[in-house]
């Protein structure tokens, strides 16, 4: 094992969602990440907010496939959108974790009509 490896084995999921959250923190347009049936069972049943809503990470050896879930704006250019939010989001994961980020795929799910 590698002492990268051994770093990329410390990053825990929630750390990786950590990093997802504050990247998309600030981007304008950006308006949340959106549910799956799932994690609308676990609110809605359970009451319990999932941490990494809208988030889901698959990892193997060469690295992790984040798939983001989300809600934008009303008027956003799409494609800019998700382009802005797969390059910081692949600069803060790797930044952070020092995880080889594979690729980030952006699911549009949803528009909101407020713009907040």
């Amino acid at each position: 094992m590698t002492q990268n490896d051994k770093e990329q084995s410390k990053a825990t999921d929630g750390d990786i969602v950590d990093c997802v959250v504050r990247a998309t923190a600030k981007i304008k347009d950006f308006a949340a990440f959106s549910g799956n049936i799932t994690d609308n069972i676990s609110k809605n049943i359970l009451g319990i907010e999932p941490a990494g809503k809208g988030i889901k990470i698959d990892r193997d050896d060469e690295g992790i496939k984040i798939d983001l879930y989300i809600i934008v704006n009303f008027g956003a250019k799409i494609p800019q959108l998700a382009w802005e939010i797969q390059k910081k989001v692949k600069n803060q994961v790797e930044k952070k974790t020092g995880i080889n980020v594979k690729i980030v795929n952006i699911h549009v799910q949803s528009v909101s009509m407020s713009g907040e």
